[in-house]
């Protein structure tokens, strides 16, 4: 493996254990039902996406997407049914976009710091 391949890998695991935290602290079984999703938690994984989408580099949009879909396999693990699941990918690609954004800005920054040579992030 590559490290090209292992840093979205490593991040899936840091999303997956963040959003696992958050439902276990709250006693939620899916992240977004936790009391202060909107406050702390959600900002929280927008903070995780920009710092994660300026180590990614020119791949940072892909920050993201990885650390707001981790909330899925957390869903589906704690609820034991995958009835709405569909439903919960649709309103997790909504709440992906500002997590896609935040992440392409911190890949930029990146990027600029580095004079544009910053293509795959730190090793």
């Amino acid at each position: 493996m590559t490290a090209r391949s292992i840093q979205p890998l490593a991040l899936l695991l840091v999303g997956l254990l963040y959003w696992q935290l958050v439902s276990q602290f709250s006693g939620a079984k899916e992240p977004w039902d936790a009391e202060g999703y909107w406050r702390i938690w959600y900002p929280g994984s927008l903070v995780i996406s920009a710092l994660s989408g300026f180590l990614l580099g020119r791949r940072g949009w892909l920050a993201g997407v990885i650390v707001t879909f981790a909330q899925l396999p957390v869903m589906w693990v704690n609820t034991g049914s995958g009835g709405l699941l569909m439903v919960g990918a649709t309103i997790l690609c909504i709440l992906a976009v500002p997590a896609v954004a935040v992440s392409m800005i911190g890949g930029r920054l990146a990027r600029s710091r580095t004079g544009g040579g910053k293509t795959d992030g730190a090793v």
